[in-house]
């Protein structure tokens, strides 16, 4: 299995923390961008967020600027749209690359592990999805076309959740 445990993360506010947070939470990743035609799936991870949060979710988003320029702002910016425009109350993580040498290392891990079309390796797209378990191991991939709400991610992440 593939593990993020103890992945440093730095925060959209500049805290320091790992992935260690979220031990014993399931956590959907998101790669997220405010400038994409895939955007609008920031409403429905904040439904899945509130939804699942007592049963132990966490969804993660991680703003990257590295398809077409679709996340260009600043931090404050960044966290001041998904606030007014979504309603975003979930966690998001400073302005990472998910690809090339300057991945940061969580997208190392992730993009190791295949979608249900055996496709790994890297981030194709901005609102890629992955589910990591409660013990820190990544379990599924979805590509940025599925919804959080497909029935195929909403299996994967109740078979995930914290008994």
């Amino acid at each position: 299995m593939i593990s993020v445990a103890s992945v440093p993360l730095t925060m959209l506010d500049g805290r320091a923390t790992s992935f260690e947070e979220y031990a014993g939470r399931a956590v959907l990743v998101v790669n997220v961008a405010s400038k994409c035609e895939l955007t609008p799936q920031y409403a429905t991870l904040e439904t899945l967020a509130g939804t699942y949060a007592d049963r132990g979710l966490t969804v993660l988003g991680a703003p990257c600027n590295q398809f077409l320029g679709q996340e260009p702002g600043s931090n404050e910016e960044i966290a001041e749209f998904c606030s007014t425009t979504y309603g975003v109350t979930f966690p998001l993580t400073d302005k990472v690359e998910v690809n090339g040498e300057g991945r940061h290392p969580l997208f190392d891990a992730l993009t190791a592990m295949a979608d249900a079309e055996d496709y790994s390796g890297d981030v194709r797209w901005n609102f890629e999805k992955w589910l990591v378990s409660p013990e820190g191991e990544v379990v599924a991939r979805f590509s940025p076309d599925t919804l959080p709400d497909d029935p195929a991610v909403i299996a994967a992440l109740e078979a995930a959740l914290p008994e």
